[in-house]
């Protein structure tokens, strides 16, 4: 009895942490489908070199902890601000990658908005367009020339795309890869 009525009680906070955040942000954390990111994974191997990949918004963790399997050399950190969907991508990275977690993969809690993306040589988002939008300018500012950015499914406003990629998705989901001047 007790264990049953503790499951529904942390259920049923985990769906309103979800949806409270949700609301907050203006949308809920979205997986990527493999094929879109298996293409963003295609983009990243597509530079010279490694660095810091930061995925702004990383939701549950499937697109970074892709991104650090399949990205030799890289160090995947993911911002996101949900608690429900950061713990479970801190989960999840430890079940792929063991006690080298730290090494390929870290989701840390914080705003998008915020965050400081200096360091970064690449940084991935699969966000809205009013995300886009307030992002845009923070990415201008702070990225350093030779940066790239891959935005999955809507382009930076006022950014020119060095390439789109088209996925073969069934809703044939656009990558944006602009690289910083």
């Amino acid at each position: 009895m007790w264990f049953t009525l503790t499951v529904v009680v942390l259920g049923l906070g985990a769906v309103i942490s979800i949806v409270w955040t949700s609301w907050r942000n203006g949308i809920s954390p979205m997986p990527a489908s493999a094929l879109v990111r298996q293409a963003v994974a295609n983009e990243v191997n597509r530079l010279q070199g490694t660095g810091t990949l930061v995925e702004a918004g990383s939701g549950w963790g499937t697109l970074g902890i892709h991104l650090a399997r399949h990205c030799q050399g890289w160090r995947v950190v993911g911002v996101e601000n949900s608690p429900v969907p950061l713990r479970a991508s801190q989960l999840l990275v430890r079940l792929h990658f063991g006690v080298d977690a730290k090494a390929w993969a870290a989701f840390r809690r914080g705003n998008i908005y915020s965050w400081s993306y200096t360091d970064a040589s690449v940084v991935v988002c699969y966000l809205y367009p009013g995300a886009m939008q307030r992002l845009s300018p923070i990415l201008s500012r702070q990225l350093m020339p030779g940066a790239l950015v891959i935005s999955v499914c809507f382009a930076l406003p006022g950014w020119t795309p060095e390439r789109v990629v088209t996925c073969r998705d069934l809703y044939r989901t656009k990558v944006y890869v602009y690289h910083v001047k």
